[in-house]
This record gives C-alpha cells, sequence and structure tokens, in this order.
C-alpha cells in the first residue's frame, strides 16, 4: 500500500513520479468504484485526489468545519444565473459520498432507452443489464438497506406516516450504510463510521490490493501524446493553508480514467488542451428546496437518521422526488432569516421543526466554463417551467406537514410571510416563480462531458471514451447525458464500474 499525501518543495525540485497501468483522477462515487475494479482485475492503479484523507475520528463535529475541511471551495461554489445557487460538492478523499446520505435507488430503465433514443446509445439493454448486475454487487458489498426503525427518528416517522396519508408512500428508502446509528450528522461525515463512503470501503480495498494513492494532489493537467492520454501531472496542495508543495508525475501505460466531477472533469480536460465543441455543455442538475414544519412537542430532526424516508410517486407525472433531511443548527439559522433578536426568537422553536425537501428533474441545460485560471464556473437559468415544478413540490412538502399534524409551515420564500398555518397553504401553491425568491440548491448534478455517438453533440462515446482520442475515459457524472429524477450515486458507481470492466476486457 502506497499514499502520498501532501509533499513539500517547489516547482524547481524533481516531481514526484508514479507509473501504473491506469491513473485514476477522482475517488468519489465514480473514481473510487472504477478503480477497486481495476485492481480486482489485477491492474496496477494509481488514484489521484485533489482533497485530503479523512478518517471517520477525525471528522469535524461542526458544520464550519465541515466547510473549512470537507467541502470545494468552502462550499460557496455557485450555479450564477438569474438566480446564485450554491453548488454542494465535497473535495476529500472519498468525494462527496462522505458527506452524502448514501442514498441507493436503482436507475430507472426509461433512462438507459433515454440514452438510446436520443443519445446514440447502441444496446440500452445490456448497458441497464450490466448496470443493474453492478448494482446488485454494490449492494452487498456497501451493505445498502432500509434505515433501521430504531434509528429513523421522530421527523422520518412523521413523513412516512404524512406520505401514507398523502398516498406517496411508494418505497422504502435504501442507504448504504451498516446499522445505521441515527446521529443525524451524515453531511459532517459519519464519525459513528457507519456510511459505507467510499474512503472507507473501496479507496482501502484497492491500496491493499497494491494501488497507490496521491492525496492533496490536485490534477492541473492530462498528459497527450499526440491523440493519447500518457498520463496526469500537477502540484500538492497544503489541505489547510493551501501552500503550493512539489509537483508530481503520474505516467499511464494503459489509460486515465477521468472522475473528478460535473464541475470538475471537464474544466480538466479544457486545461489539457481537448478538444469537443460539447466539452463544458449539457449540464443539468436536480435543483431542490426544503420546507420546514414547526410541530406542537420536540421533533429533533437531529437525532435520527438525516435522511430515512423518500418518494419517487411523483417522479414520473411531476418530475419530482420528495424526502426528509435533517441539517445541523448553523444551517437552520441561515434558512430561517432574520437577526439579532428576531433570529434568536426564531431559533427557539429549533427543536421543534422538521425539515423536508424536494428536488426536481429540471428541464434547464447549463454550462461549465473554464476561467483563464483553470477554475470550473457553472452557468445556469432555471426556466418557469421548472420553477412552477419546484413550487408544486415545495407545496406538496408543506401540505405533508399539515398531514402530519405541524401547527405551522416555514416556506422560505421571499414574498411569502414568514410562517403559514396549514389552511393558508394556498398562498404557497400561488407563490412566485422567480428562482431569486426561492432558497434552493443545486445537488445530483450531471453533464459537461456527456456520453454519446455523436461527437457534435457529445466529448465521449457511449462507453465513456473521448471522442478522437485514446487511452482517456470519462467515468463519473459529468458524462451521464440527462438527469436521472432519483439520487445518482447508485447509478455513477455502477456505471464506472463497467467502464472498468470494459478497459481490463480491451
Amino acid at each position: 500500500m502506497t499514499h502520498l499525501a501532501f509533499q513539500a518543495g517547489s516547482r524547481f525540485d524533481r516531481p514526484v513520479e508514479v507509473e501504473a497501468d491506469y491513473v485514476v483522477v477522482g475517488t468519489g462515487a465514480g473514481g473510487a468504484a472504477a478503480a477497486v475494479v481495476l485492481a480486482r482485475g489485477g491492474a496496477s492503479v494509481a488514484m489521484v485526489e485533489a482533497g485530503p484523507w479523512r478518517d471517520p475520528a477525525d471528522y469535524p463535529a461542526s458544520m464550519w468545519g465541515t466547510l473549512r475541511d470537507m467541502m470545494d471551495g468552502w462550499g460557496v461554489n455557485l450555479a450564477i444565473g438569474r438566480a446564485l445557487w450554491p453548488i454542494v460538492q465535497a473535495r476529500l478523499v472519498g468525494g462527496t459520498t462522505v458527506i452524502n446520505s448514501a442514498i441507493a435507488i436503482r436507475t430507472p430503465g426509461e433512462v438507459v432507452r433515454e440514452w438510446r433514443d436520443d443519445h446514440g446509445f447502441p444496446d440500452s439493454d445490456a448497458l441497464a443489464a450490466a448496470i443493474w448486475r453492478h448494482q446488485d454487487a454494490i449492494e452487498a458489498e456497501l451493505h445498502v438497506s432500509p434505515t433501521p426503525r430504531a434509528s429513523a427518528g421522530r421527523s422520518n416517522d412523521l413523513a412516512a406516516r404524512a406520505g401514507a396519508a398523502l398516498d406517496l408512500n411508494d418505497h422504502a428508502m435504501h442507504r448504504a450504510i451498516r446499522d445505521c446509528a441515527g446521529s443525524g450528522a451524515c453531511m459532517q461525515g459519519c464519525k459513528h463510521d457507519r456510511k459505507r463512503s467510499t474512503n472507507v470501503t473501496w479507496v482501502p480495498e484497492a491500496l491493499a490490493a497494491g494501488a497507490t494513492l496521491l492525496s492533496c494532489a490536485p490534477v492541473a493537467r492530462v498528459e497527450l501524446r499526440g491523440r493519447r492520454a500518457v498520463g496526469v501531472r500537477g502540484a500538492f496542495v497544503h489541505p489547510t493553508d493551501q501552500r503550493r508543495g512539489k509537483r508530481f508525475v503520474v505516467r499511464a501505460r494503459k489509460a486515465v480514467v477521468i472522475a473528478a466531477s460535473a464541475t470538475h472533469s471537464p474544466a480538466l480536460l479544457h486545461r489539457s488542451g481537448i478538444r469537443s465543441r460539447a466539452l463544458g455543455r449539457h449540464f443539468r442538475a436536480h435543483p431542490g428546496v426544503g420546507v420546514f414544519g414547526v410541530y406542537d412537542t420536540p421533533v429533533d430532526m437531529n437525532s435520527g437518521a438525516t435522511q430515512g424516508w423518500s418518494s419517487t410517486a411523483l417522479r414520473a407525472t411531476k418530475g419530482l422526488k420528495l424526502e426528509t433531511l435533517a441539517i445541523p443548527l448553523e444551517l437552520v439559522a441561515s434558512r430561517l432569516g432574520g437577526a439579532g433578536s428576531q433570529l434568536i426568537g426564531r431559533l427557539g422553536d429549533y427543536r421543534h421543526l422538521a425539515m423536508w425537501a424536494v428536488a426536481v428533474r429540471a428541464e434547464a441545460v447549463g454550462r461549465v466554463v473554464t476561467t483563464p485560471t483553470g477554475k470550473p464556473v457553472v452557468f445556469y437559468d432555471i426556466g418557469r417551467r421548472d420553477m412552477e415544478r419546484l413550487r408544486d413540490g415545495a407545496h406538496v412538502i408543506a401540505q405533508m406537514h399539515a398531514a402530519a399534524g405541524a401547527r405551522a409551515i416555514l416556506p422560505g420564500v421571499f414574498g411569502l410571510p414568514y410562517s403559514l398555518a396549514p389552511d393558508e397553504l394556498g398562498k404557497l401553491a400561488a407563490g412566485p416563480t422567480d428562482p431569486r425568491a426561492w432558497t434552493a440548491i443545486m445537488t445530483h448534478l450531471f453533464g459537461g462531458c456527456v456520453m454519446g455517438a455523436d461527437p457534435r453533440r457529445a466529448v465521449c462515446d457511449p462507453r465513456g471514451r473521448v471522442h478522437g482520442y485514446d487511452g482517456l475515459v470519462v467515468a463519473d457524472a459529468s458524462a451521464l447525458p440527462t438527469t436521472l429524477g432519483v439520487n445518482p450515486q447508485h447509478t455513477i458507481m455502477a456505471l464506472a464500474r463497467v467502464r472498468a470492466e470494459e478497459l481490463l476486457a480491451a
């Protein structure tokens, strides 16, 4: 096992040099999944990760510490459009699998058929079968299971009760968490070491099989020899003071696998001189918004699973996914609005709050642009139809709170009252569709290096190989040509494993 963390030095020192059959950029859902399959297949693998390694015992206890130690850009990256909405991504070994709720939903079959019909995938049935085969294996390896009732917590129990009353309970939420402790801290990483994020599962397995890991090692560019990818290079960056360290060069005998995320993968290819009309285009997302319910008796949403209930009952008809979400006190304060004594008064309801959220399978299409400094910037404007869906979803969440017995609903929408009584929800249903009025976030990111048969419309072919180049494969969410309408981690992992199998068979 070889793990090279920050290496002090200067750009004038001899670089750290590593060579392997395959270089994998990124250790999140896509990168770690590809790396472990390649390592199991007997190949030598070098994983290169921009962020640091954090063990569960070292995860921060506060959200401030999470932003500092785990998030990309302190969590202040924004999608720029008519509204400025935060983009949620991690930056550490394990990627966003460390800070999400590890929700595992199988790839909907009609999505793969969309890829066939609209993007020229030649054999969607075989691809779907391969994805589902790997999802079978992933579910066993990562202990995917329903949230135990004993650790669900009252917020999730209330949502299940409301879902039953409104005929929304269509599945049990499954998560890659072994014996959930119900600590309500998935967003800070699971200090109980129950979440099966890739930093505690596949990355260590790949290392045990002989792989090499470079952490604190953002890749500056992919090295090309003509039209063939032969490695990557960059420089180490200190995880706390961002001091630049030694340069590194990682050579690939067979292929470079890009899995740096839907924002960073297109920027990396752009910095590397990859020429594609589609590079950075076709960015998509599931914009989401949360609605608080205020209950007479304490809910203590951070006691119990962070996310233990969800529904896809409205996915096909309205493009909506509903789910519970517990957020820490610091984020609750940022969402309630007000200041001084007014905010303190509102925080007096903290123990009585339950937050549930809606994610929209949006039609909006954006673009990832690489700045002159090499950083990615997302431009994304959500249209009226998507905003109407978002508003409809928020109204459904508010109805759920009313059905569960909430005495008040806090919509968090500019132009509406701070608090609505259960019989005033029509105000939310008729609320504004201006995205600037909503406190929303961008999760579940897709595109930027999309797959497709036509190189004029796609960066990669249907097997993830960058059009016009050899030995360069994309294996993360940036390759997905459409949204899914469900949490994408399970799909990203399975598709990355398919890519790795194809490389081993080549």
